[in-house]
């Protein structure tokens, strides 16, 4: 199996209901190595961006409000942006995720504990994890520069610090 880098956010109701800590405990549980990390505000641009593959959805608009935190009166718009490495991270970060709908996402998984579908039918599924190759490289292009990652591998290369 390859090894592989995966994009995560801590979406706004992850924030909003104290659960960062949670979602990187499950995922270092899980066995990958956490590579990248950073605050990020999610603007309006980056968010149609990061969802452009589903612009032509009826729920499009609703994302792009929820990503930014407006679902969640978050001021800042932050997101936890996250690259996590390993064999298989992809298809192993979206097991630990659980399915999208968390009515559907297995109990044990992130989305399966923590994740709701509003009274509304917003999902609140906590956590964005790419779908599949192609998705995470591109979305770790976009929330990530290269200097940004940092594995076990490069940082013994790049002398002690």
């Amino acid at each position: 199996m390859a090894i592989e880098q995966t994009l995560v956010l801590i979406k706004p109701d992850g924030f909003k209901r104290g659960l960062t800590g949670l979602v990187i405990d499950r995922l270092d549980q899980a066995g990958l190595e956490l590579i990248g990390a950073k605050m990020v505000g999610v603007t309006e641009k980056l968010a149609k961006e990061h969802y452009k593959d589903l612009a032509d959805k009826p729920f499009f608009p609703n994302l792009i409000r929820y990503i930014r935190g407006e679902f969640h009166d978050l001021k800042a718009n932050q997101v936890l942006a996250l690259v996590y490495q390993g064999e298989g991270a992809i298809a192993l970060t979206r097991k630990v995720a659980g399915a999208t709908n968390p009515e559907q996402a297995d109990p044990h998984s992130i989305r399966g504990s923590f994740g709701r579908v509003t009274t509304q039918g917003q999902f609140e599924n906590v956590l964005h994890a790419s779908g599949n190759a192609a998705d995470a490289e591109r979305e770790v292009k976009l929330w990530f520069k290269p200097e940004e990652l940092v594995s076990a591998a490069r940082a013994a290369t790049n002398g002690k610090h």
